[in-house]
């Protein structure tokens, strides 16, 4: 069965997003590397069919920020030779997210949109749960609904299914 992880972005990417346009376009390809910056997807356990939900924390509060199913998982080294043109185009196209060392290229059909406003309500705040060969856990520095510190969001980490679910349905309503 696939998983869905969650991958948090920094707020200076998500405002150079922004002002380049991209709210909106529906992402097809994430990167990943050696480095807590940008981190390896491989290592973290990430398969085709599983989906990715980019994720910031902004003002204390979490935002998902779209979604996307994994199809293909390349080295970087071989994206050259390995992308069709038009996947080799959509590379150069997604470049503001290759921060750092890349040493990974996610492929994957359109996902959803790119937003940056919708807010993980309260409630979900408190419930998401996060899963790994050591068990469950929530998120910590929670305070009334409010995330202190992104630090238990900081690399890439498996949603349990329930929480999973919500992100999902979350994303698909826009936060409405």
């Amino acid at each position: 069965m696939p998983n869905s992880y969650t991958s948090l972005w920094t707020n200076d990417l998500c405002r150079e997003l922004e002002r380049s346009g991209y709210a909106g376009r529906r992402l097809t390809m994430m990167f990943g590397g050696p480095h807590q910056s940008l981190p390896s997807f491989e290592r973290a356990g990430v398969q085709p069919g599983d989906t990715i939900h980019p994720v910031r924390v902004s003002r204390t509060r979490l935002h998902v920020l779209g979604a996307m199913e994994v199809s293909r998982i390349i080295p970087y080294q071989d994206a050259g030779s390995e992308l069709h043109d038009d996947d080799y185009a959509k590379l150069l196209d997604w470049r503001p997210l290759k921060a750092g060392c890349v040493t990974e290229v996610l492929l994957g059909p359109p996902g959803a949109p790119l937003t940056f406003g919708t807010v993980v309500p309260p409630d979900l705040l408190e419930r998401l749960t996060f899963t790994s060969r050591r068990g469950e856990r929530t998120l910590k520095y929670l305070e009334e609904g409010r995330l202190m510190r992104s630090v238990s969001l900081q690399g890439i980490y498996r949603l349990a299914a329930d929480s999973a679910a919500e992100l999902r349905r979350l994303v698909l309503d826009g936060g409405r």
